[in-house]
Formats: C-alpha cells, structure tokens, sequence
C-alpha cells in the first residue's frame, strides 16, 4: 500500500486479535477481556479531562511564579540576544561598523572645518570686500535718493531699510491707466 492507504491505523490489532482462537480463551478469560476493555475506553475517554486539569494546573503555578506569557517572551528574547551577541560574526560586523563609523565622522568634521574656512576666506577675500562696498554704496545711494535717510548703518540694516523704503515708494507711486478707463495697482 502506498501514502493514499485508507485502511483504518487499528487494524494490525485488529489482524492480532483474529489470530486469537476466540473458542481457546475460557469465559473467565472473557469476562476480564470485557472489563478491562471497558476499563481501557474509560480510561482513553477521560484522557483529554486528564490532560485539560494538568494544563489549568501548570498555568496556576506559573501565576502563582510569576511567570506569564509575556515574561517567557521577554527571557527568551533577552537569551537569544545575548547568545547572538557572543557569536564571533556578531562582534567582528560590530567592530567593522563601529570603526566605519569613526571614519564617517571623522570625514564629515574635516569636511565642515573645511566648508568653514572657505566661506572664511571668501568673505575675507578682495572680490567680496569689494562687493559688499558696492551694494552698500547701492544702497546708500538709494536711501538718499528715495528717502533722504542719513547715511550709516551695518550692511543688514542698509538693506532692511532699503526694502523697507521701495515697498513704501511702490505704494504711494501715481497708478498710471493700462487701458481707458482702467488704473494699474
């Protein structure tokens, strides 16, 4: 017979209990065959009850312990970390990430010390100097033009005032017709 066998799992006993010459056995005989049979179905029936009480018992003293599902969880978590963190593949990648990391950041120090020196050097330089006298001679020039406002002032203060006076120009400026009829805001 093959896996799709559909004969029932108790018939070798069954083949057993045939070879049994049922006139060879006395009525004694049969009568403690019947009651310990009997005994054996009460005994099969009551097994799950059995094993349900066992069950229900085992989870008190695990209460009663302290131990719950969650607290199993958690130790078994803890032990395999552990156990993981000991292996020689764990610490060798922790090493190497580790020490990457010192690179990384190492790298990205020198990186910015040199991102500032050259914004340093940039605003020192003559070309920026330069630059900065003409926006704020600009600017100057503007304010006095605009609103007769006394020279003086940080570069910052030049240029927040010099916002501030073309937006209030542009305001109070004569609105001039597009079309017939129509006045331009």
């Amino acid at each position: 017979m093959g896996l799709l066998e559909t004969d029932p799992l108790h018939e070798p006993v069954e083949e057993t209990i045939s070879h049994i010459d049922l006139n060879s056995i006395s009525e004694e005989e049969r009568e403690e065959l019947k009651t310990e049979l009997v005994k054996l179905e009460d005994e099969i029936s009551t097994l799950p009850q059995v094993l349900t009480a066992k069950e229900k018992h085992l989870v008190e003293i695990k209460q009663k312990l302290g131990m719950n599902l969650m607290n199993e969880i958690k130790q078994n978590f803890s032990k395999g970390w552990h156990e993981m963190q000991t292996t020689t593949a764990y610490k060798k990648t922790h090493e190497t990430l580790s020490h990457a990391g010192q690179k990384a950041t190492a790298a990205f120090t020198n990186v910015g010390t040199a991102i500032s020196k050259k914004f340093g050097d940039m605003r020192n330089s003559p070309t920026f100097r330069s630059f900065e006298e003409r926006v704020e001679t600009t600017v100057t020039n503007l304010k006095t033009k605009v609103g007769g406002i006394p020279m003086g002032g940080n570069f910052e203060e030049v240029l927040s005032s010099t916002a501030h006076a073309s937006a209030q120009s542009a305001a109070s400026a004569p609105r001039v017709p597009k079309k017939e009829g129509e006045l331009q805001g």
